[in-house]
């Protein structure tokens, strides 16, 4: 199908197939599109029988689309990215009234320093919207967030690269041990290389999914002092308060641990500490009045002066 005949169809039936198309699921896109599934699917046969083409076959967890559907796949979304070019400058978004759906790439320690202050934000602004995380490969960010998987990642994401993006916050990893550790007030008490070399007689719990701990370790001599490895870093507190174990972890969610008690931090020169979190969306979005609206309340809430 040529792309003169994509703009002759309804812009809701171009909006509905390229939903299903990024989703791979019409349960997922009629949610999405704030619709039901019946309506999707009595959709998709309207746009079957305009195209004279079947677009999706019936697929373990959902659809896949057709050889007819990837083939029309660039030219529906040129034209949607058009028309939402040109709709966005007057097309309103009502946070009070909608349900719109916000899809979200958050780690596990982002869940906890971003989504208490976001959603007691959406309470009072938008009572209605709704938000989901999703994990995401770093790999994939990208490629998910160009086709609307999902419509934000938080986070430090260094390698994740041709994204629109606001800085949040700054931040530094450093050393979470118990208050009572037999070793905190010497540590305390060092700075610089002295510091970093008693840290050689401590032993440390690291995250596997967030490799920049890891790295960190490695880079300071410490891998050989690694007792334990689990994959959240929410568990670190109980697993810190109950040994003598230490964990590398960044300074922002470490304060929160401190201030609820048993917990003290310790701040070495470590190489590569500091860090910066950023919000990242795709360019294809961006003058969507509903991304809009929530980039620019994201920025509000966290993005320091």
């Amino acid at each position: 199908m040529s792309a003169m005949h994509v703009k002759d169809l309804d812009l809701n039936l171009l909006r509905l197939f390229a939903e299903v198309y990024r989703a791979g699921s019409v349960s997922r896109a009629a949610e999405r599109l704030g619709l039901t599934q019946p309506a999707v699917s009595h959709g998709l046969t309207r746009l079957r029988l305009l195209v004279k083409d079947p677009l999706f076959m019936r697929a373990p967890g959902g659809v896949r689309p057709t050889p007819r559907a990837v083939a029309l796949a660039d030219a529906v979304q040129d034209a949607l990215d058009a028309l939402e070019g040109a709709l966005g400058r007057t097309s309103v978004f009502d946070p009070a009234t909608s349900r719109h759906l916000f899809r979200i790439h958050m780690s596990d320690i982002g869940e906890g320093r971003f989504l208490p202050e976001l959603m007691a934000w959406l309470h009072v602004q938008a009572p209605g919207v709704r938000v989901a995380t999703l994990p995401v490969p770093h790999a994939a960010l990208a490629e998910s967030l160009d086709a609307g998987a999902i419509d934000f990642a938080f986070g430090f994401l260094p390698q994740v690269r041709e994204t629109r993006r606001a800085e949040l916050l700054r931040d530094r990893y450093v050393v979470l041990l118990r208050s009572g550790h037999p070793q905190r007030a010497r540590l305390q008490g060092l700075r610089g290389a002295a510091q970093l070399r008693a840290l050689q007689q401590l032993d440390f719990v690291a995250v596997r999914a967030h490799a920049d701990t890891l790295r960190i370790l490695q880079r300071t001599g410490l891998q050989e002092r690694l007792r334990l490895t689990t994959e959240h870093f929410m568990v670190l507190p109980s697993i810190v308060q109950a040994t003598d174990l230490c964990g590398v972890m960044p300074r922002n969610i470490a304060r929160g641990f401190v201030q609820a008690g048993g917990c003290a931090v310790v701040e070495p020169a470590f190489e590569g500490a500091a860090f910066t979190v950023s919000l990242h969306w795709s360019h294809r979005f961006e003058a969507n009045p509903a991304h809009r609206w929530f980039r620019e309340g994201v920025v509000g809430l966290f993005a320091q002066a």
